[in-house]
C-alpha cells in the first residue's frame, strides 16, 4: 500500500503543484490499490484507466511548462454511476442503460475536470439509486471495507467504500433520502449533503425514453472524502449556477464568524419521533454532547418544537411520488409496482408515495405547503444553534440483505427490537432532504464489533460553509479518518 492513497485531496493537490510527486505517480498508486482491493469490494464498476493515465501524463507535462489547470491539477476522483461522464458509460445500474455513453459531462463532473481533476472511474450503486444497499443488477453488490459481510450503504455505497479503502480520494455522490450520509456513516468517512439547489443536478437524470428531469426538489449532489477540508474544497468547486438548471442561485458569501469551539452552541438529540437507536449510538452521541459541554460549549438536548417527524416522512414521500410519476413514465411504473406491493406496511413513507403516485396536483401543492411549514419550523429552531447533532441511522451498518423489492427488505435490528427496513434506513436522514438543510456526517466511534458509527451535524439552509467550519472544529473531539484494517 502506498501512503499516497490515504493522503487527502488537498494534500495530493499541493504535492502535485509543488512537484514533490507527479500526477502519474498519484494515479498509479490508486490504480495499484484498485487492482489489489476492488475485486472483493466491487466499489468501482467502470474504470477509465487508459484515459486517466493519458490525462495524468498531460498534467505532468503541463506543470513542467508552468501551466496549472486548477486547484485539483492532476488529482484523481470518482463519481457515482448516475452522473453523466462524456465518453464513459453511465448506467444507473439499470439494464436499459447498460451501454449508454453520454456526450456531455454532468455539471459537477465538468467542474471537477475544469479544476484539473482526473476522472478515475464510476462507482457502484443500486438500481436507479433506490435503496440503502448498493447491490447492482448489472455489477453485483458492493461490500464494506470494514467487513465484507456488511453493506457500505446506498445509494452512494460504492463511492463511500472506495474513499474509505483508498481507491479514490474524492467522490461525488447524490442524496435524496440519505444516499451520501448513510454510506459515509457505514464506511467511516466524511460526507456532505449541501443545501438544496446549491449544486446543479444537471446531467444526473436517467436518459430513458419519455423521461424528463423527474425530481425538482430535495435531491442534491455533494462530496464524500476523508476530511472536512476536502468536503469544503469539493463543495466550493461544484456549487453555483451553470446555465443548465435555473433553480440554482448565485453563491453568496456567507457571514463567517470565526470563533473557538468553546463559544459554539450545539443542540443534540437521539430521538426522531420515537424511532429508537442502539444503546451504543445513544451513548456515543451523548458522550460527544457531554464532552462539548465540558469544553465550555452551550449544549442542550432538544428537538424543534412542533416538528412532526411522521408528517415529514409522509410529505417527503408525497413529493417524491408525484414528481417521479409526473415526469418519468418508466420510473413511475417501477415505483407503482414496488409501492403497491409494499402498501400493506403502513409506513408513512409508503403512504406518501402512494398518494404522490396518484398524480393529484392538489395533493402535490398541499404537500409543498406542508413542506414549507416544516422548513419554517426547522429554520426557526436552527437559528438558535450553530449545529444540531443527530444520529445518522439507528445503528451502524448491517449485513447484506436479499430483497425482491427495493422497498421491501427484512426488518433491521435495534438492539432487542426490530424496525421496518425503510424506517430504519431513512428516518434520521430524509427529514433534512425535506427541509433542504445542509448536513455533514463525521466519523465518531466504533461499535463493539469494530464497525464505524458516525454523527450527523446539521445547519441552517444556505449556511453550508459555516456548518463545515463548525464541523472542522468538532474534528478535534470526534476524531480524524481512520483506515479500515488491511488497506
Amino acid at each position: 500500500m502506498s501512503d499516497l492513497v490515504f493522503q487527502s485531496t488537498s494534500q495530493l493537490a499541493k504535492a502535485i503543484r509543488e512537484r514533490s510527486v507527479s500526477a502519474r505517480e498519484v494515479l498509479e498508486a490508486h490504480l495499484s490499490q484498485i487492482a489489489q482491493h476492488n475485486r472483493v469490494l466491487n466499489a468501482i464498476v467502470t474504470l477509465d484507466e487508459e484515459q486517466a493515465i493519458s490525462k495524468a501524463s498531460q498534467a505532468d507535462a503541463a506543470l513542467a511548462q508552468g501551466e496549472l489547470w486548477g486547484p485539483l491539477h492532476g488529482v484523481p476522483f470518482t463519481v457515482k454511476d448516475l452522473f453523466d461522464t462524456a465518453g464513459v458509460r453511465t448506467t444507473w445500474s439499470y439494464r436499459p442503460l447498460a451501454n449508454y455513453i453520454p456526450q456531455q459531462d454532468a455539471t459537477a463532473v465538468a467542474r471537477l475536470r475544469n479544476a484539473g481533476a482526473i476522472l478515475l472511474g464510476k462507482t457502484n450503486m443500486p438500481q436507479l439509486a433506490i435503496g440503502p444497499q448498493s447491490d447492482s443488477p448489472l455489477f453485483g453488490r458492493a461490500n464494506n471495507p470494514w467487513n465484507l459481510k456488511y453493506t457500505p450503504g446506498g445509494s452512494t455505497g460504492g463511492g463511500a467504500a472506495a474513499v474509505a479503502a483508498g481507491l479514490s480520494p474524492l467522490e461525488i455522490g447524490s442524496d435524496l433520502g440519505g444516499s451520501i450520509r448513510l454510506p459515509a456513516h457505514f464506511c467511516g468517512v466524511f460526507g456532505f449533503k449541501p443545501t438544496e439547489h446549491r449544486v446543479s443536478m444537471a446531467g444526473a437524470s436517467p436518459r430513458l425514453k419519455g423521461a424528463k428531469r423527474s425530481l425538482q426538489h430535495m435531491r442534491v449532489a455533494g462530496p464524500i472524502a476523508r476530511s472536512i477540508e476536502d468536503l469544503r474544497l469539493g463543495l466550493s468547486l461544484i456549487e453555483g449556477p451553470d446555465g443548465r438548471q435555473w433553480s440554482v442561485p448565485p453563491v453568496v458569501a456567507e457571514p463567517m464568524q470565526e470563533r473557538p469551539l468553546r463559544e459554539c452552541r450545539f443542540a443534540w438529540t437521539d430521538n426522531f419521533g420515537g424511532i429508537p437507536v442502539t444503546a451504543e449510538t445513544r451513548a456515543v452521541i451523548e458522550k460527544l454532547a457531554v464532552t462539548l459541554e465540558q469544553l465550555g460549549c452551550r449544549v442542550e438536548r432538544c428537538n424543534p418544537p412542533d416538528f412532526n417527524f411522521t408528517e415529514a416522512l409522509q410529505t417527503f414521500g408525497e413529493i417524491c411520488g408525484t414528481e417521479i410519476g409526473m415526469t418519468t413514465p418508466p420510473l413511475k411504473r417501477l415505483l407503482l409496482s414496488m409501492v403497491l406491493r409494499a402498501r400493506s406496511s403502513g409506513e408513512p413513507l409508503f403512504q406518501g408515495l402512494i398518494k404522490g403516485a396518484a398524480l393529484s396536483m392538489r395533493r402535490y401543492v398541499e404537500a409543498l405547503e406542508k413542506r414549507d411549514a416544516l422548513i419554517a419550523i426547522m429554520e426557526q429552531f436552527m437559528s438558535d444553534w450553530d449545529a444540531w447533532l443527530c444520529p445518522v441511522a439507528p445503528g451502524p451498518t448491517f449485513t447484506h440483505r436479499q430483497m425482491r423489492n427495493p422497498l421491501l427488505g427484512e426488518p433491521l435490528e435495534v438492539d432487542d427490537q426490530k424496525l421496518p427496513y425503510w424506517v430504519w434506513s431513512i428516518t434520521y436522514t430524509a427529514v433534512f432532504n425535506l427541509t433542504g438543510s445542509p448536513a455533514v456526517v463525521m466519523p465518531l466511534a466504533r461499535s463493539q464489533t469494530g464497525l464505524p458509527i458516525g454523527v450527523q451535524v446539521v445547519g441552517r439552509r444556505w449556511r453550508d460553509m459555516q456548518l463545515l467550519s463548525v464541523a472542522e472544529k468538532l474534528v478535534g473531539v470526534t476524531g480524524f479518518f481512520q483506515c479500515p484494517p488491511g488497506y
